[in-house]
């Protein structure tokens, strides 16, 4: 374990971080901070969750204070770009509670909001800009921000801002800012597109990386239920909501109407929901993450939007509704639990025509999920990850197997009680064909990848 004066940073800023509660460096940050320091160009790669906002954040801050000058109107001095609202507001919190001895100013802009209050605000000047591409290229569009004076470009969770269709908008950014700068390209995966982006961002830099690509979080069970349609699917996710009361939930769809249909079900049935996809403007948006952080709303729906911006340690349980069609998209989802040292449960539904992504994503984790109920469909080959019978993430302590009845084990609560989280069996569902792919994957629908389909704003 390393302190983060170890790393170089100076007394004022390890100040800051220990007030926080942070006593020592996470890996990506141990390995990160150091090559950021030097000016270095780096890609680090590493899962949601494991620090990298300090991993980039605290160095930039160091050097925009020892450079020890005042931004010009219009322009920013930094600039972190993120794929959706959610995130940049993340980032954009932690960085203000690393600044707060400090004379720096940080904004953020993303779509959804004012965009005169945002013209406004940025027309003295600003430290450190947090950003989403596109309304990043609006703001510039009105000459309300050049990005000549830049000094530090940050990609972060480049490969969603890829999958989400922002490529075209990271080239145009790429040709305003200075060709002398340093760039971080911050991913969790690093696929031949993200390889490519590297190669014409950044300039001979460091690799770091600290967890393998597919793995998921240290903490956290996953079984799939193999299901007959979307009716099924739903009095399954209803049954476990009900055996756990006090738990907290995300459910994961592929499409907004989907997302929202089932909100107003669950709504009517008398579940504690909100929503929260492409289609809700920015203060829904905010005010449904606030009552899901508190503990107001339990059961939070959410497209691929949500899945890298969530940052909520009390998440018991994570849904995969309808499976993602990118399988990177699987881990980043079940991400959303076993945080900070808990335990999380992660459970899957299954259609008749999900067989193939089930398959991509077990492939992925190198790993074969526990049955918690159902048959595979007859199309269904699962023998290319069967040597690992384990429904978890490759744990070396053991895992609990699925029970003859066809339901998951339960699992500790963190008062030492049991917590049920297994769906009752349910009727038949209907036998509508659930799971087929969308005609067309839109950006916002989080399936989209690279280039494809229009832009989504965050």
């Amino acid at each position: 374990m390393t302190d983060f004066h170890a790393l170089g940073l100076s007394k004022s800023i390890v100040a800051t971080v220990s007030q926080l509660g942070f006593a020592t460096a996470t890996p990506i940050q141990e390995k990160a901070i150091p090559v950021v320091l030097e000016g270095r160009d780096l890609i680090g790669l590493a899962q949601t969750g494991t620090g990298k906002t300090a991993a980039f954040g605290l160095p930039i801050i160091e050097m925009l204070v020892a450079a020890n000058r005042r931004p010009e109107a219009r322009t920013t001095r930094a600039l972190i770009l993120a794929p959706t609202r959610e995130l940049v507001n993340q980032i954009g919190d932690n960085l203000r509670n690393f600044v707060k001895k400090q004379p720096l100013k940080i904004n953020q802009v993303v779509g959804g909001a004012s965009i005169n209050k945002q013209q406004f605000q940025l027309e003295r000047g600003t430290d450190i800009l947090v950003a989403t591409p596109g309304r990043l290229l609006d703001l510039i569009a009105r000459n309300a921000l050049s990005l000549s004076a830049v000094t530090h470009l940050v990609l972060d969770e480049a490969d969603q801002m890829l999958d989400l269709g922002f490529i075209h908008d990271l080239r145009k950014i790429a040709k305003m800012v200075p060709a002398k700068r340093q760039t971080l390209l911050f991913s969790a995966t690093m696929p031949k597109a993200i390889a490519d982006l590297a190669g014409s961002f950044l300039s001979n830099p460091v690799k770091v990386e600290v967890s393998p690509p597919g793995k998921a979080a240290d903490k956290v069970e996953q079984y799939v239920h193999f299901v007959n349609g979307q009716n099924h699917k739903t009095e399954l996710l209803k049954q476990a909501l009900a055996d756990n009361p006090d738990g907290r939930a995300i459910v994961f769809l592929r499409t907004k109407h989907g997302a929202e249909k089932l909100m107003k079900h669950l709504d009517l049935t008398g579940h504690s929901v909100a929503s929260i996809h492409g289609n809700k403007s920015q203060g829904q948006r905010e005010r449904a993450l606030k009552g899901f952080r508190d503990g107001s709303i339990k059961t939070l729906i959410a497209t691929d939007v949500a899945a890298r911006g969530i940052d909520i340690p009390a998440v018991s349980h994570v849904f995969n509704y309808d499976l993602p069609e990118v399988p990177d998209a699987y881990v980043h989802r079940i991400g959303r639990t076993a945080r900070a040292g808990r335990d999380g449960i992660a459970i899957a539904f299954c259609g008749p025509e999900e067989g193939r992504l089930l398959r991509d994503i077990e492939r992925l984790m190198g790993i074969e999920i526990s049955v918690a109920s159902g048959e595979p469909h007859a199309d269904m080959n699962r023998s290319a990850t069967r040597n690992n019978r384990r429904g978890g993430n490759n744990r070396n302590h053991a895992q609990p197997q699925a029970r003859k009845d066809g339901r998951a084990p339960q699992a500790k609560r963190e008062d030492g009680q049991k917590r049920d989280h297994r769906p009752a069996k349910s009727e038949q569902g209907d036998q509508n064909r659930q799971g087929r792919r969308p005609r067309r994957q839109r950006p916002s629908q989080g399936g989209a990848r690279a280039g494809g389909g229009q832009r989504r704003d965050g």
